[in-house]
């Protein structure tokens, strides 16, 4: 029965807005307005007692409390860290976000690509925010988790080591809204180790409620630089990244300066005027901030002085900040995969943009009742949780020339990073998708 009145409880809050990005449910029942208003009239600065600085914030296993990689770690306020630290100074860019000693590259990645849409990132991360007026060692973030938004409050201490930030920090070294948010996720999660390894589409997923598609570049379909364009049009979020063989391959650094099993995000995608051809070029940025192909269209070829002179003031940047720019036709081949995240109407909602809709079901893989297994196990695979979806309405896009109703499927399982500390990870499961006859009422 507490599991029922739990449920409509929840229900009775999802009807009154709780759980939408401007009602987030405060994480571990935390108020930030209510927090940060005690400090100051205390006089203290915050101090988390949910996530406190100390070493199994770290880690459990590489930077568990025993390991020397943790050695000489140090919690500090960037207050101590600089002379005039910054939240957020001159808009918060793609250069913002450099990836410190954490394999954390697709988390950066995707918070790289959230800069490109300001709407976007202001979901994200709350205005307001500054070592300024105000301050008091408190700040907040808001990640979307399982169908729901969730503020999650942070104290603004962070590891260091020499007087460097450990993990994520700024191209200038003065801005910490980058460093914050990932304490912030670190904390959603259980750790910052938790963070170490994984899909960029996960991390757009959790800055947008949005969802996710893949597209295997060696089948790359002839349409994929327009659905490129288009999404980049409408504020979603691209990733790329390059397959390994082996793990030695991991982080591989290539004869072109790209990097083997990284997650890089997917920033532009331009046509330009290039020998009396049209030329397709897209632009990509590698999350440590440096690095950066050499190929054909990097930063100082010799195709730059092929196109005009307002192509190239407008697109080309010599500075070495991990952003370049590559034809399309060497981004197929030297890339593996790249992830598309799609927004939702609760996530973009300027007119401008042609919003998806939008529907959640929730459901259970339960031994002995929906748990029946993959297709090896026929008998039983009826069992599994299923769900009917009727598509009423063609595609409403003028520049495709065919008919057809468009959708995405997208299957998530609950809080499986937080569980890395006791040795469970993610759990393989799946969906099919079936056409089926079906007489509507």
């Amino acid at each position: 029965m507490a599991g029922i009145a739990s449920k409509l409880q929840h229900d009775r809050e999802k009807a009154q807005g709780i759980g939408s990005n401007a009602r987030a449910v405060k994480y571990l029942g935390q108020d930030f307005e209510a927090l940060k208003a005690s400090c100051l009239e205390l006089g203290q600065l915050f101090q988390d007692e949910l996530f406190e600085a100390i070493p199994v914030s770290l880690g459990f296993k590489d930077l568990g409390p025993n390991s020397s990689k943790v050695r000489g770690i140090k919690w500090m306020r960037p207050m101590e860290l600089t002379f005039n630290p910054q939240f957020i100074a001159g808009g918060a860019t793609r250069t913002d976000i450099c990836q410190g000693a954490l394999g954390d590259c697709w988390l950066l990645a995707a918070i790289a690509s959230l800069t490109l849409n300001k709407q976007v990132l202001s979901q994200v991360v709350p205005n307001g925010q500054s070592f300024d007026k105000d301050y008091a060692g408190i700040f907040h973030f808001d990640f979307w988790q399982f169908g729901e938004w969730v503020d999650v409050v942070v104290d603004d201490r962070l590891p260091t080591r020499v007087g460097e930030l450990l993990f994520v920090h700024s191209a200038q070294g003065s801005e910490f809204w980058s460093a914050l948010l990932e304490k912030a996720y670190a904390k959603l999660n259980g750790c910052y180790e938790a963070l170490s390894g994984g899909s960029t589409t996960e991390g757009f997923e959790d800055f947008t409620g949005g969802i996710a598609e893949v597209h295997e570049l060696r089948n790359a379909g002839p349409k994929l630089f327009k659905i490129i364009r288009k999404a980049l049009s409408r504020g979603s979020l691209l990733g790329c990244s390059i397959d390994i063989s082996n793990l030695a391959d991991s982080e591989a650094i290539t004869s072109s300066k790209l990097v083997r099993g990284h997650a890089y995000s997917l920033t532009g995608a331009e046509l330009v005027s290039y020998r009396g051809d049209s030329l397709q070029l897209v632009r990509v940025r590698n999350p440590w901030g440096q690095v950066e192909w050499t190929g054909a269209w990097s930063d100082n070829s010799s195709e730059w002085y092929h196109v005009s002179d307002e192509d190239r003031a407008r697109l080309i940047n010599t500075s070495e900040d991990g952003e370049f720019w590559m034809s399309f036709s060497d981004f197929l081949s030297q890339y593996s995969r790249l992830e598309i995240c799609n927004l939702t109407p609760d996530t973009l909602s300027e007119d401008e943009y042609q919003n998806w809709a939008l529907n959640k079901f929730e459901g259970a893989w339960r031994k002995g009742s929906t748990a029946g297994g993959c297709r090896n196990f026929p008998n039983s695979f009826w069992q599994n949780p299923q769900f009917v979806i009727k598509l009423d309405e063609e595609d409403d896009d003028p520049d495709d020339d065919e008919a057809g109703c468009t959708f995405l499927v997208g299957l998530i399982q609950k809080n499986r990073r937080r569980m890395r500390k006791t040795g469970e990870d993610m759990k393989t499961i799946g969906f099919s998708i079936y056409k089926v006859k079906y007489v509507w009422d």
